[in-house]
């Protein structure tokens, strides 16, 4: 890789050092900001994918979607600086092939003999790269939110950075098959996007809807509608640096390309904003929330893989096709009962497969810099031949993706570890589950239905509390959820997840002893129509005089 635009020169010059210190702060610049699209924490501002997805998710998993964001950054960012770098762009020639890279593994720039110049490069270069690696793993992450045990997604976000590195070989190293063939993708549309994409398809498919989702009574929780907001435009500045910062610097023309590359990158989310806008006043007569984010996300990866050579009208069509593929997908997808937490399949799956074939339909090549290798697109050039080998390169990326993720997830599957949590530990939440803490809006997760008669009540709380005045050598009752909708029948109501039982007489204190919370209820005498239901994980419930 030290030689996509640079070569050794023996004849290195000052005005040769400006360039490489110029185009290395570029990309190095990129990096920085492309990692904000993944996950950081400040206070309490989540940024990128994290945000997004905590916001897109039920309160008792936010702090876990949060860990599982870093987690795809340091662990999948270690497995990509021991082998995915290699396998991408390893250069062994005694092993070069089409298929996969062989050499670079555990990266050194300083092992290598190569000017200084050159080895600074290098180290840049890793860099804006570990930045893609990473962040087809976050997106692949927000597919399996509330199902997937932790210890299993550090395993499979490893893994994830793999199988992009060797669809990286393909498009991207001057080896690859599809690199060969003539395929263009800019920005990793296809290796970033669809690799991410389709991998967190076949998770939330083999994972199984989350519990509730579906059916008469089904929900659809979404903790923080602020949250995926604030996240979608951080993605959304930081998506500029993604496609910008794909041009490999600003010298030698190349600045262009990366102008270019924002202006049509800003107009195709654009386009996707407005046609998710007008979709959802059309159908609901309201802007709908996440529709509004899935369209602007779709119009943003739709460009990706032609954003440093489209024309402006070019990119508000691709951008507007793109976005209402998306939009027709999440219905067909939530009747086939795929549960897709964070708009996975309309952002990451359909809107990537567009923006590849719209490469074969648009591409024009660049008069300075050899962007498509001289090759047109249908509309310019009447030739099939480019929309063709995009159309291969998006299946090759699709069947390995997906192959690969299946095969993976089947092994930790049948592994120690276990892949998915129960309907039990899914009822209580991953941040109590994995983290020991109790989501900051524990009242958020009650289900409460109507008791009609106080002498129920009463039985049933009998039954399933210790009241200290009735029996007092009787130790307190630990209440366990004894079915998958881990409820707790009590005579007539129902005793359900999420709140502190109210309305008792306030000759009665309710205390409640977990691991790390106490807390107490106080009120009214019982009467008809009192709500009732219990907190989110097994505790001990204890009926004591004030």
């Amino acid at each position: 890789m030290d030689n996509w635009y640079y070569t050794e020169d023996s004849n290195y010059t000052a005005k040769m050092e400006e360039i490489f210190k110029d185009d290395t702060i570029f990309i190095m610049t990129s990096s920085f900001l492309i990692f904000t699209m993944q996950s950081a924490h400040n206070d309490k501002a989540f940024k990128g994918f994290g945000l997004l997805e905590s916001g897109s998710a039920s309160t008792k998993d936010e702090v876990n979607i949060m860990v599982k964001n870093i987690v795809d950054v340091v662990f999948g960012g270690l497995s990509y600086w021991l082998l995915g770098f290699g396998f991408s762009f390893g250069d062994d020639k005694r092993f070069e092939n089409s298929f996969i890279g062989i050499g670079r593994f555990a990266y050194d720039p300083d092992a290598q003999d190569v000017e200084a110049h050159l080895e600074g490069w290098n180290y840049a270069a890793f860099l804006f790269q570990l930045s893609f690696a990473t962040t087809a793993s976050s997106i692949a992450s927000g597919a399996m939110a509330e199902r997937i045990r932790l210890n299993a997604h550090i395993i499979f976000s490893m893994v994830i950075v793999l199988i992009h590195a060797v669809t990286a070989h393909w498009v991207w190293a001057p080896s690859g098959f599809l690199n060969r063939m003539g395929v263009v993708d800019v920005a990793g549309c296809s290796v970033v996007h669809l690799v991410g994409g389709v991998i967190g398809f076949v998770a939330t498919v083999y994972l199984r809807p989350r519990r509730n989702r579906f059916g008469a009574h089904g929900v659809h929780s979404i903790s923080s509608p602020t949250n995926a907001i604030l996240g979608t435009m951080m993605l959304w500045w930081g998506w500029l640096s993604f496609n910008t910062g794909s041009t490999w610097g600003n010298t030698g023309n190349r600045w262009r390309l990366a102008s270019k590359s924002a202006v049509s990158t800003m107009l195709s989310s654009f386009a996707g904003g407005i046609s998710g806008t007008f979709v959802s006043y059309v159908t609901t007569r309201k802007c709908q929330v996440m529709l509004l984010i899935d369209a602007v996300l779709a119009g943003l990866v739709s460009i990706t893989a032609i954003s440093a050579i489209a024309r402006p009208w070019e990119s508000l069509l691709i951008g507007a096709i793109g976005s209402a593929l998306a939009i027709i997908s999440v219905p067909i997808a939530e009747n086939l009962r795929i549960d897709d937490p964070v708009g996975i399949i309309p952002v990451h799956v359909v809107a990537p497969i567009w923006g590849m074939i719209a490469v074969g339909l648009f591409a024009q090549e660049d008069p300075v810099i050899p962007i498509t290798k001289g090759q047109y697109g249908l509309i310019y050039s009447g030739s099939f031949k480019l929309l063709g080998v995009q159309a291969v390169a998006t299946l090759a990326v699709v069947l390995w993706s997906g192959l690969l993720g299946l095969i993976f997830l089947m092994l930790l599957h049948r592994s120690p570890f276990g892949l998915r949590m129960t309907d039990k530990e899914e009822a209580m939440g991953a941040d109590w589950l994995e983290h020991a803490l109790h989501g900051r809006n524990v009242s958020g997760y009650e289900v409460e239905q109507e008791v009609n008669q106080r002498s129920n009540v009463l039985q049933g709380l009998k039954s399933v509390f210790d009241f200290g005045w009735w029996n007092r050598r009787q130790p307190p009752v630990v209440i366990e959820p004894d079915s998958p909708e881990f409820e707790l029948q009590a005579n007539g109501g129902s005793l359900r997840p999420g709140s502190q039982l109210r309305s008792i007489s306030a000759a009665a204190l309710l205390s409640l002893h977990t691991p790390s919370q106490s807390a107490s209820a106080t009120g009214s005498m019982l009467t008809e129509n009192t709500s009732i239901s219990c907190p989110l994980s097994p505790s001990r419930f204890k009926l004591q005089p004030a």
